[in-house]
């Protein structure tokens, strides 16, 4: 698959992956030229850990990937859209979503796995 989406050497474009078949909005990360490619290469969504500053498979630890069903760009050509579908949860806490409580702090969301148990803290 060929891609439209330039992204210069060094720059992070966020990258929102969605649920493909719900809509449901899973989480936000950050993507360069190099996960973008491997992305496309795998048909598994690749991302750049700013915190640990290397890329990362999504799933790579937990076994939770995303298999990536379609990619969107918005009109500016600066983020991107995966709807994937989501092997487990997405977010690194045990919920399906990152979007998993309101701003007054009330859970909304299901938590699907126990973080210590599959990140062996």
């Amino acid at each position: 698959m060929m891609s439209m989406v330039e992204i210069p050497e060094g720059k992070l474009i966020p990258a929102i992956a969605q649920d493909w078949k719900t809509g449901e909005v899973l989480m936000l990360a950050y993507i360069n030229s190099i996960a973008l490619s491997k992305t496309l290469e795998t048909g598994v969504a690749h991302y750049w850990s700013r915190s640990r500053g290397k890329l990362w498979r999504k799933g790579e630890s937990s076994g939770n990937e995303q298999i990536v069903k379609e990619i969107l760009v918005d009109c500016d050509e600066d983020a991107i859209l995966l709807k994937v579908e989501q092997k487990g949860g997405a977010c690194h806490t045990g919920y399906r979503s990152c979007f998993y409580r309101t701003l007054d702090g009330r859970i909304v969301g299901k938590r699907i796995f126990d973080p210590d148990e599959v990140y062996k803290r």
